[in-house]
């Protein structure tokens, strides 16, 4: 790398460093010099290496291993062109196919599949942070002990191991006691709803009121399944339960400890007027999505913990980890829960036998609890970014939701017409940053806005990202 000039030496070095991991000069899984060594090669203190490593790491690229030393773990999204580039190659079509007049059913998978240098989508935590040798101890420990009858067929419930750690996890972090034989294991959340969707409609339940707005992607899974999804709004409270009692729905998905897209949390008024509705017979589906990432006060505790029959619970670890495990859990009332069983033998005849393993030994050797803190600290981090970003480029933008989670919402002014956000998501995208637009997740007429994820973006590709939003913003649309 040559000798280091004068001044400003670890911008430079983690500048040189980002370049030798983007152009594949130091590809992931690469160890680095010690601090020491490099320091002494380059000729400059031990601290601008220390330094340069830290932010390096801090941006999800560098990761410490103890005595295995650094590593490289990620590789940024690679920059379209030299300075600050425009657009991405493709962007344009994919700004259409994404952004058309309806959200399709493929919508996700197009907006996954669009170019683009800086992805604000929310949905995913930090990937670059999955604990990677962690997961190796695990499956090498538990393939050591598994014996020859472990690769059978699975109980379609889960392993017993996986059913009790979740359990413990539920019980340490949720305030939620349940017994392992309460759990169900099934392939995320995704499949939670096709399940309930399923069981609910054999016993008559074809719709299940949502919140408005409320994630499309579960509308999306309800209505695949034929049930139906009537829209109950929400506000500063949650939702609004004389509303869902007018809509005559006997069943409710909620999202109440982080209220997706808005951040509200069920107002503790809100839970008692449910609890009343629950009383009467209405059945509550508790998504509990991200209730873990929580930065400013304690988590509320879950539904499930106050009406345990009445409440189908689900929970998954792609907040967690990584949505490509596809693991979560089910939890639901007992009238329901051999139905459930049925639905899930019939389905797949059980999630896979050794990541429910190897899940289970991270859970119970305390490696997710501690990466659970690494990555609030580092989610924290950048939920700051984000919001001293929108600050300074958006200073009029409503901000929403900041307490927890993976993502931020924000609103525009009351005179954006319909429509404004999607246009600006597509023209954002355009540029190579990608977002959700607001009016996706709503049913009625709502405030236009956007929603922005943070978590997987380092505090520099957050400031760019929302910089390209506040130049695209301010030719089109006030904020407020």
């Amino acid at each position: 790398m040559g000798d280091a000039p004068a001044g400003g030496r670890a911008d430079w070095l983690a500048g040189q460093l980002r370049r030798a991991i983007a152009d594949g000069r130091l590809p992931v899984g690469s160890k680095l010099p010690a601090t020491r060594v490099l320091a002494a090669e380059l000729r400059v203190s031990r601290g601008v290496v220390t330094e340069a490593y830290r932010r390096l790491g801090e941006d999800g690229q560098l990761a410490g291993r103890g005595r295995g030393g650094t590593v490289v773990v990620a590789a940024p999204v690679p920059s379209v062109g030299e300075g600050r580039p425009g657009k991405a190659p493709g962007a344009g079509r994919a700004a259409g196919v994404a952004f058309g007049a309806v959200p399709g059913a493929d919508v996700f998978d197009a907006l996954r599949a669009a170019p683009a240098r800086i992805d604000l989508s929310p949905g995913v935590p930090d990937l670059a942070a999955f604990p990677r040798a962690a997961w190796l101890r695990a499956e090498r420990a538990v393939l050591a002990d598994l014996p020859a009858a472990g690769f059978g067929y699975g109980d379609p419930r889960g392993t017993p191991a996986l059913r009790q750690a979740v359990a413990n996890w539920l019980a340490r972090y949720r305030g939620l006691r349940a017994d392992p034989d309460e759990v169900l294991i099934v392939s995320g959340t995704a499949q939670a709803l096709g399940l309930i969707a399923q069981v609910f409609s054999r016993d008559g339940i074809g719709a299940v009121a949502v919140e408005d707005p409320g994630s499309l992607g579960v509308r999306q899974h309800l209505a695949h399944w034929g049930v139906a999804t009537p829209p109950v709004p929400v506000d500063e409270e949650g939702i609004r339960v004389e509303a869902l009692r007018a809509s005559g729905a006997r069943a409710v998905l909620l999202t109440p400890a982080h209220q997706f897209p808005t951040g509200v949390v069920l107002g503790g008024g809100r839970r008692r007027e449910l609890m009343g509705w629950a009383a009467e017979g209405g059945l509550i589906v508790e998504d509990d999505y991200d209730a873990e990432h929580r930065y400013d006060r304690s988590p509320v505790p879950a539904l499930r913990s106050l009406l345990p029959e009445q409440v189908c619970y689900a929970g998954s670890v792609s907040k967690l980890l990584a949505p490509a495990l596809r693991v979560g859990w089910l939890l639901a009332p007992a009238a329901y829960r051999e139905a459930f069983v049925d639905a899930k033998r019939f389905a797949d005849l059980g999630n896979a036998v050794l990541p429910q393993l190897v899940l289970a030994r991270l859970m119970e050797s305390g490696e997710l609890e501690r990466g659970l803190r690494l990555l609030r600290r580092r989610h924290r981090r950048r939920r700051d970014a984000m919001i001293a970003a929108l600050a300074d480029r958006l200073p009029g933008a409503t901000v929403h939701g900041a307490a927890a989670g993976l993502h931020l919402t924000v609103t525009f002014v009351a005179g954006a017409g319909p429509g404004a956000d999607t246009e600006l998501a597509a023209a954002a995208l355009a540029r190579g940053v990608k977002v959700h637009p607001l009016s996706w997740h709503a049913q009625r007429p709502y405030r236009q806005g956007l929603v922005l994820g943070y978590a997987p973006r380092s505090p520099g590709e957050i400031a760019e990202g929302v910089a390209v939003l506040g130049e695209v913003l301010g030719s089109a649309v006030p904020p407020g």
